[in-house]
């Protein structure tokens, strides 16, 4: 993984030859995937046969594994520094919990007037905030750890209070109000608390634990100059390792419908590329400095598309649209952040000065 360089550096130095090819390997997966399900078109339902929290396990290991790394890196005891600036934790919960549904619902009305089912699955992306992978975005352009594990943090405790209530407005009552058909949404809280105790709760505490008790045995020096460096290249490992299955198992879905897949890329396109651009204007406008204007924005443009996934299959079925426009989500949700990762390092060289890195503005 990256780390934080001179801002007179160019971009591209700014990065490893790993994450300098990143795009190049996420395209490489994908091909791969594709591949994969093409020659095995039953891998996705050997691969879906076993499930924890309603997701595959071979997808849960690679979201574990692509997390755990990153966490480890975060110092966890200079997350408190955060935790009193209401202002910047209102500006994330603001973002996350009104403007993001709420934009994700637009888009869905505004492109997909005529395919509720599809609809429907966009409205599950917008409601289920980010956890997972857009902790390896915000590394790579880099952003604060320790906030964005914080926020991170923060949404989950938000995504099992008020996902089921939420999905309920808008996806029940909402739709009322366009004389259009409602939609009952049939999850609990208890299998929102499970989503999120394994994939946000298991690899934090494991890499919790990691730093403490490596660092007590080992020092920090050691910590930081020779554990992290060997075991942070795998967390790209687990990304590339899961878009591979992620292809492979609905990779002949997208082959098969085509045109609807593009219709619901459209607007997860234009989402990410709004939410993110209108968090980091936002953030830089409030006077926070560039890493956790970075954190804000990548977390509130990223989404738990684990979690939409679960619902979208559970509620509606596997075979249903609302399932395939929760899968077509993170397809197009990683090359898209990918890209804002070098739009961030731009922009950060282009608007924040030297000495905005160390300090932020209450």
């Amino acid at each position: 993984m990256t780390t934080a360089i001179a801002l007179d550096t160019p971009i591209l130095k700014r990065l490893s030859t790993l994450d300098r090819l990143l795009p190049l390997w996420i395209f490489t997966a994908m091909a791969v995937g594709l591949l994969l399900g093409r020659l095995h078109p039953d891998l996705g339902a050997a691969l879906d046969r076993v499930q924890v929290a309603g997701v595959s396990v071979p997808i849960a290991i690679g979201l574990l594994w692509m997390m755990y790394p990153v966490l480890a890196k975060v110092r966890y005891e200079a997350i408190g520094q955060h935790t009193s600036n209401r202002r910047l934790l209102g500006t994330s919960l603001f973002l996350n919990w009104v403007l993001g549904p709420l934009l994700m619902l637009a888009l869905a009305w505004l492109f997909l007037p005529d395919l509720p089912q599809y609809r429907n699955g966009l409205v599950l992306i917008g409601l289920a905030r980010c956890i997972a992978m857009v902790l390896i975005w915000n590394a790579l352009a880099c952003g604060s750890g320790e906030l964005a594990a914080m926020l991170v943090a923060l949404n989950s405790v938000f995504q099992i209070l008020t996902y089921s209530v939420l999905g309920w407005l808008y996806l029940t009552v909402v739709p009322g109000w366009f004389g259009a058909d409602t939609t009952a949404l049939d999850v609990t809280i208890g299998q929102i608390a499970t989503s999120v105790l394994i994939f946000l709760g298991v690899p934090l505490l494991a890499g919790y634990l990691t730093r403490k008790i490596l660092v007590a045995r080992r020092g920090a020096a050691w910590y930081e100059g020779s554990f992290l460096p060997k075991i942070g290249p795998t967390a790209l490992l687990g990304l590339l390792y899961t878009i591979v299955l992620m292809f492979a198992m609905q990779g002949h879905r997208i082959l098969e419908l085509p045109l609807d897949v593009l219709r619901i890329a459209i607007p997860l396109l234009v989402y990410f590329g709004v939410m993110f651009g209108l968090a980091f204007w936002l953030a830089r406008r409030l006077g926070f400095n560039y890493e956790t204007t970075a954190s804000v924005a990548f977390t509130a443009a990223g989404n738990n598309f684990e979690l939409a996934i679960a619902v979208a299959v559970a509620t509606f079925g596997i075979t249903s649209g609302e399932a395939l426009a929760a899968v077509v989500g993170p397809l197009i949700e990683v090359p898209a952040l990918v890209a804002l990762v070098y739009v961030a390092l731009w922009a950060r060289r282009r608007y924040f000065r030297p000495e905005s890195a160390v300090t932020t503005r209450r």
